[in-house]
């Protein structure tokens, strides 16, 4: 059974939802549900159905409050990179005021910036060096994460799998439990993200 609760009058997020069952995480027309940090808020706004970031770095956390838990989840959305763009995924992250996320992992996204860590990336940890799709066109993103394994598929196609070794030693990043952020990287980057969505897994 779901719970409902209101975030803000208009728009209502599921709090807890059983598992395999999907949940919207954008409504397509505002940014309610999310939670921008302080550092540069004006890089997020919402435009054609889609999250347009655009800007100097800044984060935008999924919640209420930007600390949504999700342990094994699998989430999707679609993306649109444009040339020398760069922008990030961040899962099993927390809430951060400024700067860039200390907690959790990022799956990159990046065709063509200068970064050679491309789309699919767990960055720094399990990388890939050539980029699974083009610039100026949607993609599916699909990250999975079961256990100490992430699997990033993009077009329906297994680009990535990386499995947290015994003995892991960062603090803060590391499989736990978190909420996802989407990343503006820098103000030359322009990178869109629509149809977000996520479930939880048994």
């Amino acid at each position: 059974m779901k719970t409902a609760i209101a975030i803000t009058a208009g728009f209502f997020i599921t709090a807890s939802a059983g598992a395999g069952e999907w949940v919207e995480m954008f409504d397509g027309k505002s940014l309610k549900g999310w939670k921008v940090n302080t550092e540069n808020p004006k890089t997020f706004s919402v435009e054609g159905g889609a999250i347009k970031v655009f800007g100097p770095r800044a984060h935008v956390f999924y919640g209420e409050d930007g600390n949504a838990k999700f342990k094994d989840f699998e989430f999707e959305c679609e993306v649109k990179t444009t040339k020398g763009s760069n922008a990030g995924i961040f899962f099993h992250s927390a809430y951060q005021a400024n700067g860039w996320p200390q907690v959790g992992y990022e799956a990159q996204v990046n065709a063509t910036h200068g970064d050679w860590r491309k789309t699919a990336s767990v960055y720094s940890f399990k990388d890939v060096k050539k980029a699974p799709h083009k610039d100026d066109e949607w993609f599916t993103y699909n990250i999975k994460v079961k256990g100490k394994t992430a699997t990033i598929t993009i077009n329906g196609k297994v680009v990535n799998e990386y499995t947290e070794a015994d003995g892991h030693k960062d603090k803060t990043k590391r499989f736990g439990e978190g909420t996802i952020a989407l990343q503006g990287h820098d103000p030359k980057s322009l990178v869109w993200f629509r149809k977000l969505r996520i479930r939880k897994l048994d």
